[in-house]
């Protein structure tokens, strides 16, 4: 199982979670409340939260992460490591009262996904990380996630990992290639396609596919793909709308195309060579999952040696090894590439975690939907996909 096959981004629980914009007083913090008292100087340990099957373990004592330790060892900072987050809106609701209340999380660093980091900035619920503290950071962030619209400069989040929405599909029981979402609409494929459920993790390539800028993108172009999918599912095109269940139907072949997670393809591709994955020619979703420092946050000097200790590329590949995710370090390539190893040099000329530059010039990163958006959006999402 992958970490983001337990990604599942219930619109419906975040329609109602989110402070700004739906019938609850706006709980927004100035810059200035922002910052508590930092002990990292006499208490080497910080609080990392994050999902699980997110980081890598010994293979001998997976209760042992050589990448975590290494960082101890460099820098006598201890870190208690929760994999706690299992949804975002869920995580949301549980640490959204003390954030809104002005009190601490007893967490020093978070991962979250980007389009719920989002909300956490522009609530004011993050601090801005020092980035001369930082100089891996600021040298080897993969360009073209430094500057998402929701944090422009990338000051108050980091990406962990990055990924792909694409297409996923059986090329052999298909008997051609996919290379359009357009395509997906085939009368051969009636009854065999499905959809992601989340809004956040549907939307972006919907959108693609009918040409549109993702960057900028309007109601009345959200409408039109909702206009397009209710009837595609009156006519029973589209067989249903999943999680990552899809992975199951892909498999056993009751499915032949659907929206899919490049991390997930790569699991499925070690059983199943058939299965393809297409970042289509209209374009796919670039998505990370970001590390932030919350407000108040008793540790935030050392959860910054944290995050820059992930960035560099010889850290960044091992943990690019075991999650096989994109990875946001490009510089990590090379160290995996020059490693010697066969299963190391197979996963460094992997498009799927170092995309190369034509599957990049197809990929862009949705702007997040707006507070002001985002209730009336799921609420005609949620009816479509019948959750």
């Amino acid at each position: 199982m992958s970490r983001r096959s337990l990604l599942r981004g219930t619109v419906a629980a975040g329609t109602t979670l989110l402070a700004a914009g739906c019938g609850v007083p706006a709980a927004y913090v100035e810059e200035g409340a922002r910052a508590g008292r930092d002990l990292s100087a006499r208490d080497r340990t910080l609080d990392f939260a994050n999902w699980p099957l997110y980081i890598d373990t010994d293979d001998e004592d997976p209760r042992k992460r050589p990448t975590l330790d290494a960082f101890r060892e460099k820098t006598g900072i201890a870190v208690r490591y929760t994999e706690e987050i299992n949804d975002n809106d869920e995580f949301f609701g549980k640490i959204s009262p003390s954030l809104m209340n002005h009190q601490r999380t007893g967490r020093d660093l978070i991962v979250i996904s980007d389009w719920m980091a989002a909300r956490f900035v522009r609530l004011g619920w993050v601090q801005e990380m020092d980035r001369a503290a930082q100089p891996n950071v600021a040298k080897n962030l993969a360009p073209q996630l430094r500057t998402p619209a929701f944090d422009p400069g990338r000051l108050h989040t980091v990406p962990w990992q990055s990924g792909i929405t694409g297409i996923a599909y059986n090329r052999r029981r298909l008997g051609r290639e996919l290379r359009s979402t357009r395509e997906l609409w085939a009368d051969d494929l009636r009854g065999k396609v499905t959809l992601l459920s989340g809004l956040d993790e549907s939307l972006s390539l919907l959108l693609q596919g009918d040409g549109v800028d993702v960057t900028r993108w309007t109601a009345d172009d959200f409408h039109a793909v909702c206009e397009r999918i209710e009837g595609l599912v009156r006519r029973k095109h589209i067989r249903r709308f999943t999680g990552n269940d899809y992975i199951k139907d892909l498999s056993t072949g009751d499915v032949l195309a659907c929206q899919a997670y490049s991390g997930d393809v790569i699991q499925l591709q070690a059983d199943n060579p058939d299965i393809e994955f297409v970042v289509p020619e209209e374009g796919g979703e670039l998505w990370a999952e970001s590390l932030m420092i919350p407000n108040l946050a008793q540790h935030k000097s050392n959860a910054e040696k944290l995050v820059d200790h992930y960035y560099r590329p010889e850290v960044a590949a091992e943990l690019a090894a075991w999650v096989n995710y994109v990875c946001p370090v490009p510089a990590a390539q090379n160290v995996l590439a020059d490693s010697g190893d066969e299963e190391l040099v197979a996963l460094a000329e992997d498009p799927l975690i170092f995309p190369d530059a034509d599957m990049r010039s197809r990929l862009a990163i949705m702007r997040d939907i707006r507070s002001d958006e985002r209730q009336g959006f799921a609420k005609k999402w949620n009816a479509i996909v019948g959750l």
